[in-house]
């Protein structure tokens, strides 16, 4: 599958198999699929917190059994999956996780390739950091998963971008595959510098870490980009985003919108896809409706007229 140079929009698939149904799952995904979309998002510790079981692993079941429903698809689509946040106690988040050693590692990757039904992971996201074990037992019990041919890529999420670097470093030195793309929680609105998000886990793309990305020639994933629905409704704004900056960039939303008769979520995933560092949007969603509204945002493009306007660039 040729990934190179080609707008993305990822689709999350957090809540399958807990808070949507197969049948919901199936729809979207068939529905994905036929607006061109190859890139699912998933992770093994989905949806613990959601799940009677207290176990993570459903999204990745239904991911599967889908597979299973449509021979040869997984030709068309590409698997994004995350390994090291599930509990060790199930249903909790103050359990330690499984975490990045080398023996965690390849418990995770097997039942999560099991699960899907697949023999190759497209991209395999080390999900939070593990300060507990060494970097160095990480990097090479991830690398080797690239060495051997279970994974096609690695990326971090929730990771210090010191960490990173770190990581890439120690495994240019021994050879192995690095981290090659970042996925942090990234929208148009953003937080108050050091204001505690009320989402767990949570660490927010920076000025300097978008840099980074540009000028290393990473890729950059983002999640909780249309901030649960915040954008068309702004009473569920969460209390970081609550300042005067916000209020001037939904103006600029509204202007750019209005001109390209586009919505604030479709604006915003336009000014993600079309900027530096390209983002690769993850949205999840809950119906098709919502779905057609942020594929149709591939399609929008943000002329240096809009950027300005979104940036704060403009003159008025």
């Amino acid at each position: 599958m040729d990934t190179t140079h080609r707008k993305d929009l990822a689709l999350g698939t957090m809540w399958f198999g807990t808070r949507q149904d197969e049948n919901t799952a199936f729809a979207l995904l068939d529905h994905y699929v036929a607006r061109s979309g190859r890139w699912l998002d998933t992770s093994d510790n989905y949806a613990f917190w959601e799940s009677p079981t207290g176990h993570g692993g459903a999204s990745e079941t239904v991911i599967g059994d889908w597979f299973r429903r449509h021979p040869g698809i997984r030709d068309e689509v590409a698997i994004s999956t995350k390994i090291g946040a599930n509990p060790t106690v199930p249903g909790t988040w103050a359990a330690p996780m499984e975490g990045l050693s080398s023996r965690a590692v390849e418990e995770a990757v097997a039942p999560s390739m099991a699960r899907l039904g697949v023999d190759v992971i497209d991209l395999l996201w080390a999900h939070i950091e593990d300060r507990a074990v060494p970097l160095e037992e990480q990097v090479e019990a991830l690398g080797s998963l690239v060495a051997d041919g279970r994974v096609r890529r690695l990326g971090a999420s929730n990771h210090a971008t010191w960490r990173v670097e770190r990581a890439r470093s120690l495994a240019r030195t021994r050879g192995l595959a690095p981290y090659d793309a970042l996925q942090l929680r990234h929208s148009y609105l953003q937080p108050i510098p050091f204001v505690p998000l009320p989402d767990t886990g949570h660490v927010v793309a920076t000025a300097e870490t978008l840099d980074y990305v540009a000028s290393e020639g990473l890729a950059m994933w983002a999640y909780t980009t249309l901030l649960s629905g915040a954008y068309a409704r702004t009473d569920r704004l969460q209390h970081p985003y609550r300042h005067p900056d916000t209020d001037r960039r939904l103006a600029a939303l509204d202007r750019v919108a209005r001109r390209l008769d586009a919505t604030r979520n479709q604006v915003v995933l336009a000014w993600l896809i079309g900027g530096t560092p390209a983002v690769t949007p993850i949205v999840a969603v809950s119906g098709i409706a919502q779905l057609d509204e942020a594929m149709d945002a591939l399609a929008l493009q943000l002329d240096a007229e809009a950027r300005a306007v979104l940036d704060g660039r403009d003159a008025q």
